[in-house]
């Protein structure tokens, strides 16, 4: 297989300046709303603060992957005198927490970067963040060629299938397919 040039993205944080405003959730939320920054509602955000206000601990999260299973492992670290439970560090959508799900629909929510339509030079969170806590790193890296994935659409029916039934989603596809 060829290379190919791919640009990776990513998201820092330094924990340790966090004080917990959650300016980032607000504008992840508006920057995803519809119309974009038409409504602001913070359980729709890709990011989320943990914070343990008692310990001075506020730790931002973005929001990972869908994982259909809990994980097996709880345990604790401390970092700078704070102690942080496995689960705050986890990006996973998984069914032991309702973290990064979308409020409505049940479906699970990705952190895309801010890359949807229109495309934001830098994440809104990341742009917002008054105290430098979230910063954004862009470089490319020569990568294999790879077949494309459908990895998005999977992870939305099988969330859909898990919540509706695949009967219900059959039925609703028909019907979708009889209007078009």
């Amino acid at each position: 297989m060829a290379k190919i040039k791919k640009t990776i993205r990513r998201i820092n944080i330094k924990a340790d300046l966090c004080n917990g405003c959650r300016l980032c959730e607000i504008m992840c939320s508006a920057a995803h709303s519809t119309p974009k920054y038409g409504t602001i509602n913070p359980a729709r955000a890709r990011i989320q603060i943990i914070r343990d206000p008692l310990k001075d601990i506020w730790l931002p999260v973005f929001a990972g992957e869908y994982t259909p299973a809990e994980c097996s492992g709880r345990l604790n670290y401390e970092i700078d005198n704070k102690s942080y439970g496995e689960c705050a560090f986890c990006r996973a959508v998984c069914p032991s927490r309702g973290r990064f799900v979308e409020p409505d629909s049940g479906l699970p929510l990705g952190c895309d970067m801010c890359q949807s339509d229109p495309e934001l030079e830098t994440p809104a969170c990341v742009e917002w963040c008054m105290r430098d806590v979230l910063t954004y790193e862009e470089r490319e890296v020569e990568v294999e060629e790879e077949d494309l994935k459908l990895d998005e659409m999977k992870i939305g029916l099988e969330a859909l299938a898990n919540r509706y039934g695949m009967d219900e989603i059959k039925d609703a596809v028909a019907r979708m397919s009889q209007k078009a």
